[in-house]
Formats: structure tokens, sequence, C-alpha cells
């Protein structure tokens, strides 16, 4: 059995790191260098960093920052935002990235899913959806520019539809975001998981609503996601990262001790 995956989200506009609830309000939490090799030495297992301002403003995420973070810690990270070419993804590996994730962009054009996974491989092309809970269609469905509450707004697909087209062009990884849960600290939305579960044969990544241990723990146990990523309860120290890996390893969960 691989080893669960305890990954930190770091949302970053203008080179500082921010945190808003069900994407919007954000608030500054602090500098992006120092918060990285904060994590990377208290034992997180990967990083996860979204320029949540450039898609919506139509320019590629800053290389300057990704270069910086790849000289000052030595675990996996992954970085979104404004990634709409094969040149753009290639521009962010160099510049140290482990990963690239797209998310808008995809949705624009899904082959671009397949395009960088056959240039870079699978285990580069991580898909990020951000889904919400529509009450009137009593479904989850996913949106679009996110990074913007004033842009954002509702595309026709349906969250479960949307995560078997992303494997069928070729993602490695989906990282569900689930925005009804985000911020509010009151746990992971363990419905959607087991039903986004059920019908994605990559590793899949729960996003939104961490609020304590055992949050991170019913995730991992109920629904068999891959990875948990979080980011206020990291953020605001809430929850110790070595802390939570003891938690879970007596709780019986594969985790990568720090």
């Amino acid at each position: 059995m691989l080893a669960k995956r305890i990954i930190a989200c770091l949302d970053v506009r203008n080179g500082l790191v921010v945190k808003g609830v069900q994407f919007k309000d954000h608030q500054i939490i602090g500098d992006i260098l120092p918060l990285s090799q904060r994590y990377a030495d208290e034992g997180i297992d990967e990083l996860v960093f979204y320029d949540i301002a450039a898609s919506t403003s139509n320019k590629l995420v800053d290389r300057s920052w990704i270069k910086k973070i790849a000289k000052v810690i030595n675990i996996p990270f992954c970085v979104a935002g404004g990634i709409k070419t094969v040149k753009d993804a290639k521009n962010v590996l160099e510049s140290g990235a482990d990963k690239i994730s797209i998310n808008s962009s995809a949705l624009l054009d899904p082959n671009l899913i397949t395009k960088i996974s056959e240039c870079f491989g699978v285990q580069c092309m991580v898909v990020g959806i951000d889904s919400w809970f529509d009450e009137l269609k009593n479904c989850y469905m996913v949106q679009q520019y996110t990074g913007d509450i004033s842009k954002t707004y509702q595309t026709q697909w349906k969250t479960c539809h949307w995560i078997k087209k992303v494997q069928e062009q070729g993602a490695g990884e989906i990282v569900l975001n689930m925005m009804n849960k985000d911020g509010l600290q009151n746990g992971y939305d363990i419905s959607q998981l087991k039903k986004m579960r059920a019908i994605c044969k990559v590793p899949l990544i729960a996003s939104g609503g961490a609020g304590n241990m055992e949050h991170f723990y019913q995730a991992l146990y109920c629904t068999n996601v891959d990875g948990v990523l979080a980011a206020s309860v990291f953020h605001k120290n809430i929850v110790n990262i070595k802390n939570l890996k003891n938690f879970l390893i007596k709780k019986g969960i594969e985790i990568r001790l720090c």
C-alpha cells in the first residue's frame, strides 16, 4: 500500500500567501519563502502553490518565486496558475516545479491535458477541479475562474462527468477542491469524496474543510483518497504536521514519517 500524502496548499497573489473562505475574502498570511521552508522543515509531504490571480488576469504564474522555492526546499511541489500551453508547462517545470496543475485552461481545452501528459509524463500532470453543490440541480457542478469572485461562474460540467473526462484525457492526478467546505474547518465533504473516489482511477487528493486531526483521518479512512490537502489549519498552527502524522499512524493510516 502506498503511503497517504499530507499536502499543504499555498494560495499566492502578488508573491504573497493568502487565504479566503469558500474562495473569497482573501487575507494575507505571509511571505511565500518562509512558509515554504517552515512546512518542509515540519515534515509536510508535498506543497501545492496556486497563483490564484494568474488565470483570471490572463498571465502565467510568476516563475521568479518558483525558482527561489526550488532552491530552499527538498520536497516535491506542484504549481498552478495561468498555464495555457505546453510551453507554459515546460517553463514552470524547468523553473523547478515537480508537477504542474491546470484547471480553467483544461475546461477551455481538454486536449491540453493530453498534450502535457504526452510531453512530460502523467506523473507531472495534475488537474484541479473546483466543485460546488448546486442545490437547484441537486448535484455537484464544476466552477471556473475561481481565483476572482467577480469572474467565477458555473460550467455545464457535472463534477462526476468532468472527473471521468480528465482521466480520459490523461490526467495523472486530480485535486478535488470542495468549494462548499473551503475554509470552514468543519470537515471534508465525505459524501462527495466517496462518490468521486468510486469513479476516479488515478490518485485523488481531497481539498477543503480540514479543521482538526480527526477530519484528516475521516477523509483518508472513509473515502480512501490518496492524499489530503489543507491550508488554514496549517497556516494558523491549528494542526501541527508532526502531531498529525503520529495521530494518523496510531489510527492505522499508512503515512510517511517526518
